[in-house]
């Protein structure tokens, strides 16, 4: 089989969070009088990392306020809005296929390791993976450094990095193993075609892939 290990980005891949992570920095836009995201389409323009820069894009003046503060409060809202978040269409399917075909399965996300653990216990699928990586802060800076980190115990030629984020393509590009990338998180497609690997409109498609691939 090509690939023995299947790392999974969390947000946007996993857990279908999008328009919980809309709602939630409205919330905190709206507290400043700051113009809200009307959609979508519009999320999908502004979001990039490292998340400091999209909060930045979205009018947030940390000469006024520390991103620190402003970090705590968006944690408290998306915590309670994330409640109402579910997985992403197909990947139950996929999880539970990989799992049948021996492969091993692990989180690779740029969430703080305690609210990625929280929220896995909540959706019930702690149980697929071997281990799950997570950053020891709020800020979504980067997971690059904690890939390379978790690479050192893989063998990267079989190894395959599933995301729904430029940043997720730059992170496997440094860990030196394959990506796909699925269009159903937080950037549109037309940004992550801009990546030299494959892009995918579903869960679905990126399941097809792999056992093809295989």
């Amino acid at each position: 089989m090509k690939y023995t290990h299947i790392l999974w980005d969390f947000n946007g891949t996993i857990l279908d969070d999008v328009q919980t992570g809309i709602k939630s920095i409205n919330t905190l836009l709206e507290r400043r009088n700051l113009p809200i995201i009307p959609d979508e389409s519009y999320y999908k323009d502004v979001f990039t990392f490292p998340i400091i820069n999209y909060y930045k894009r979205l009018g947030f003046d940390f000469s006024k306020e520390p991103f620190d503060i402003i970090a705590h409060e968006w944690v408290k809202e998306y915590m309670e809005n994330v409640k109402d978040a579910g997985v992403n269409d197909g990947v139950m399917h996929l999880l539970e296929r990989l799992k049948s075909a021996g492969i091993r399965q692990y989180i690779l996300s740029a969430t703080q390791s305690e609210m990625l653990d929280s929220q896995l216990g909540f959706l019930g699928i702690k149980e697929y993976f071997e281990n799950c990586y997570g950053l020891d802060n709020i800020y979504a800076e980067s997971k690059t450094a904690l890939g390379k980190k978790m690479i050192s115990d893989l063998n990267p030629q079989k190894a395959l990095l599933i995301g729904d984020t430029s940043h997720d393509y730059e992170t496997a590009l440094e860990m030196g193993i394959d990506c796909v990338l699925c269009a159903c998180g937080h950037m549109k497609k037309e940004d992550l075609v801009k990546c030299s690997c494959f892009v995918f409109d579903s869960i679905k498609d990126v399941e097809k892939y792999i056992f093809d691939t295989i």
